[in-house]
């Protein structure tokens, strides 16, 4: 290949009326090369190879066609990296390197039709610190005690640190946003002055011309509580909120292939929290490359809009309570306490419990189940009915499952073989209602260990649990102070010896 030079020098000596044949001679090229150069006039040599080759490759280039098939025939949610594809290489014996296979990837598309990337063009942003953060949901799939499940993932991200949050629900309705929030605002240390949204159902009611949006009710006193502006993007404009954007396929990429596996979702969640400082501290900060992501958030978190206290973002209906103490709830049956069966009462729904209040008082608090056709049952609702029907005891559902405390349970046992068993052992539940479960299996407890454990002998030691130890003295007002103290002299009564008092002296005294 030609160099820029010897083109140049060959241009000069044509035009200074050498004809091709000297200057091939004098260069030692060829008089087809020297033609090509004066009359194209080109200045520079470009070779376009015809066919790549992959040396390397070659034994493997048959799996790599099958793993790029597989891959492509997955959803877009679910499609691997050229990262994922090199690691299952090197696993079995490539020697060569990325570049190779990432170069092989693109070749493989392009033989197939399949192209990448979007042909549009776009106005790079950029933010001041506390000024925005942006929102989206991603749909993903995890591995939760030995099920594979869809979960919704929460994405928040600040947008001039880049620093991501992410936090996994079962399903994005709007108590899941107030509290994707309240958890990412503690996680920053603050809010932003704006933050930047989709046009999700659970946030804007009605789109207009424009940027005008008619926000839902709930979600504006949301932001008005964290003193945030919202604005919406363009419907089908997701570059408008880019980085959050692009955060959902990066973390994606990175934390959900392949799919984590944990217990339960609380321990996904605080492995998805380490997660994110861990990748903030390991990126460079796009704009600032000479520090990280975690570096910029560490000054950002100074000027953002300190909370003074969380958003109380719950979801409220009127649910009715049925005769045996139950309300339905998502497909989900939950008990309630007794005074209010037959009675209507607002549920108030948070993003992992559940609140029905009578009249404003709390009568059951239960953590939400997100499964179907389940009845959670708390048999404390249901201890006053066992005052007037202890036989319930017995086969009540509520207490069927019921792991009570060991006092309790040991007492139930031993009182349970009379025929008064469950009676008397009902009537030691019902002390529950005044005097609190604790108290009541401490009671259990200490008359197990006396002996006898009866239900008068529980019940009278509550009873003396809630007398004082020692009665304070009482102090005699000065009014009611005695002036002359009396003083004792038994000689006055043997005057009574030596002169008996008359007849009638005796019978007006008895009478």
């Amino acid at each position: 290949m030609l160099t820029v030079e010897t083109i140049a020098r060959v241009r000069r000596e044509h035009r200074k009326g050498k004809s091709v044949r000297a200057i091939a001679r004098y260069l030692r090229l060829s008089r087809v090369t020297v033609t090509k150069y004066i009359k194209s006039g080109e200045t520079s040599c470009h070779y376009k190879r015809l066919k790549q080759t992959f040396p390397k490759l070659e034994n493997f280039r048959e799996y790599l066609d099958k793993l790029m098939e597989e891959n492509q025939k997955r959803s877009a949610k679910e499609r691997v990296d050229y990262k994922y594809i090199f690691s299952k290489l090197v696993g079995l014996g490539y020697k060569g390197g990325y570049d190779s296979v990432r170069r092989y990837g693109k070749h493989w598309k392009k033989l197939h039709g399949i192209k990448s990337g979007h042909d549009q063009a776009f106005v790079p942003l950029t933010f001041s610190p506390g000024e925005a953060y942006q929102f989206d949901w991603a749909e993903d799939y995890v591995i939760i005690d030995g099920v594979t499940i869809k979960v919704q993932v929460a994405h928040a991200r600040l947008s001039h640190s880049r620093m991501p949050y992410i936090h996994v629900y079962h399903c994005q309705r709007q108590e899941m946003v107030f509290d994707a929030h309240e958890r990412a605002f503690k996680f920053w240390g603050g809010t932003c002055v704006r933050g930047i949204y989709d046009n999700m159902k659970t946030a804007v009611d009605a789109v207009f011309i424009g940027k005008e949006r008619k926000f839902n009710r709930c979600f504006s006193k949301m932001c008005s509580h964290y003193l945030v502006d919202p604005v919406a993007c363009t419907p089908a404009s997701g570059w408008e909120k880019g980085q959050v954007e692009n955060q959902v396929g990066t973390l994606r990429e990175r934390l959900f292939k392949p799919r984590p596996q944990f217990n339960t979702m609380d321990e996904l969640n605080v492995w998805l929290e380490e997660q994110c400082v861990a990748h903030a501290k390991s990126l460079f900060h796009p704009e600032l490359k000479e520090r990280t992501v975690w570096e910029v958030f560490q000054d950002e978190s100074k000027v953002l809009v300190k909370v003074s206290s969380p958003f109380d973002g719950f979801r409220e209906i009127t649910v009715p309570v049925s005769k045996t103490c139950l309300i339905r709830f998502d497909r989900n049956r939950y008990s309630v306490e007794s005074k209010a069966a037959g009675k209507p009462v607002q549920l108030q729904i948070y993003a992992e419990r559940i609140e029905v209040r009578l009249d404003g008082e709390i009568v059951a608090l239960h953590r939400r189940f997100f499964g179907r056709d389940r009845t959670i049952y708390n048999p404390l609702h249901y201890i006053p009915i066992l005052e007037r029907k202890p036989g319930a005891l017995r086969n009540g559902a509520p207490f069927r499952e019921w792991s009570m405390p060991s006092g309790l349970a040991s007492v139930q046992e031993k009182i349970g073989r009379s025929n008064d068993g469950d009676r008397q052992f009902a009537a030691i539940l019902v002390a529950i209602i005044t005097d609190g479960l604790e108290a009541v299996n401490a009671a259990c407890l200490q008359a197990l260990a006396g002996g006898p454990c009866s239900k008068d002998v529980i019940l009278n030691l509550l009873t003396r649990q809630k007398m004082p130890d020692k009665i304070p003295p009482v102090s005699v007002p000065e009014v009611l102070a005695v002036k002359i103290p009396p003083v004792a002299n038994c000689n006055r009564y043997n005057a009574l010896l030596s002169k008996p008092p008359k007849l009638n002296e005796v019978c007006h005294g008895a009478t």
